[in-house]
């Protein structure tokens, strides 16, 4: 009883935590728009702000594309919308759940397509290796093996294709996230966890202690902590703690985009300007904002949902087998025929996966995480009374 208490707001602030009539269960097809749109930057970057690999263009993208490449030279800030993204939705889809439900959603949502992903990106490499410096030689058995992991990098295996090394931030997001779900999710402990990662991520730049750095991922932990704020205004209603935490997450996100704007200078090779990262930065936070306060909650286009289910596979598959796509097309096609065709090359792989992967080895997979679930829960209990 005691407990149960505790994890009640106080008394003025009870209206806060009873969820809104009509807020806490439509989906938001937005996120979804939202979600293609991150992942449609980050491709643009690769394909077109990058100028590392000339061999893939058969040139410069800066010479072949000069509007495309100062366009995708801030592409890469669709990993930041991403991440502000998914701290919403895990919150959102985790609510009410156990941890057991957690993990399994988790589990059957990333990997079976991120399995066929690094199997059809590993033959591809290995069938026809890269001559422009991504990856020049053929992947070996036990990289290829690793990478089914998705945690190859902490094991000093580099990722089959270099866009995976989001998927760890993830996790770690999914770990500490977890935590709290093993406890159950309440207002005030998903309060307490936002700003207990808030300070440890603080801590971890003030004293560069790695192994803290790599568990709380300072650099990118605010876009999930809004994210997680933004869902509590959704669910709950806004307030000024809410309002707070989102404006502190805002203010401590443009801080830290500092380092990642010069870091992408060298790829780019042209100066980027921090002012239009944080213009971008702060379009990301009033746009997931306003899906938060309900502003589009009118806006249900089917397509959006169907723009949802492609952005997973498409940010898989679209850096190496894109490159293999547009190396070969190139010669014959003009620079943004060629992202067309590609992109539509692209988007129809990763429409299969969906339809042949993602959709039937999903719920093979939940049943089966379900299934084993449900034996731990019993033999927990076999063990408790013996």
């Amino acid at each position: 009883m005691t407990s149960t208490l505790l994890d009640q707001p106080t008394a003025p602030a009870a209206p806060k935590a009873t969820p809104r009539p009509g807020t806490a269960r439509p989906r938001l097809a937005v996120l979804d728009g939202l979600r293609l749109l991150a992942a449609l930057a980050v491709l643009s970057w690769h394909w077109m702000g990058v100028q590392h690999w000339p061999a893939i263009w058969h040139g410069k993208t800066g010479r072949l594309m000069p509007v495309g490449s100062a366009i995708g030279a801030y592409g890469w800030l669709g990993v930041e919308l991403f991440f502000l993204i998914s701290g919403f939705v895990i919150c959102m889809t985790c609510w009410g759940r156990t941890v057991g439900e957690f993990v399994t959603s988790r589990v059957t949502r990333l990997f079976p397509a991120f399995w066929v992903a690094v199997l059809l990106t590993s033959a591809v490499l290995y069938l026809a290796p890269q001559r422009w410096g991504v990856d020049a030689h053929k992947p070996t058995l036990v990289r290829v093996l690793t990478n089914l992991t998705m945690m190859p990098s902490p094991v000093g295996q580099s990722n089959i294709d270099q866009v995976y090394w989001t998927l760890w931030i993830e996790l770690c997001f999914y770990v500490l996230f977890g935590v709290v779900t093993a406890f159950g999710l309440t207002y005030r402990r998903v309060l307490a966890f936002c700003g207990i990662w808030g300070f440890a991520s603080i801590m971890a730049i003030a004293s560069n202690f790695s192994l803290l750095s790599n568990l709380v991922q300072a650099d990118y932990s605010w876009y999930f902590i809004a994210g997680i704020a933004f869902f509590l205004i959704h669910r709950f209603g806004p307030n000024l703690l809410l309002f707070g935490m989102v404006g502190f997450c805002w203010l401590m996100s443009l801080d830290r985009i500092q380092s990642m704007v010069q870091t992408n200078q060298g790829g780019a090779e042209r100066p980027l300007s921090w002012r239009v990262a944080a213009v971008v930065i702060t379009l990301s936070f009033v746009l997931v904002g306003a899906i938060a306060m309900g502003a589009m909650n009118g806006v249900r286009w089917r397509w959006l949902t169907v723009a949802g289910s492609l952005t997973y596979p498409l940010y898989l598959v679209h850096q190496e087998i894109g490159f293999e796509i547009i190396n070969r097309l190139s010669t014959y096609l003009p620079p943004y025929a060629t992202v067309a065709a590609s992109l539509s090359v692209m988007l129809v792989t990763a429409w299969l996966l969906h339809r042949l992967v993602e959709r039937p080895l999903g719920p093979l997979l939940k049943r089966g995480m379900a299934h084993s679930f449900d034996q731990v829960r019993s033999n927990g209990r076999l063990s408790a009374r013996s």
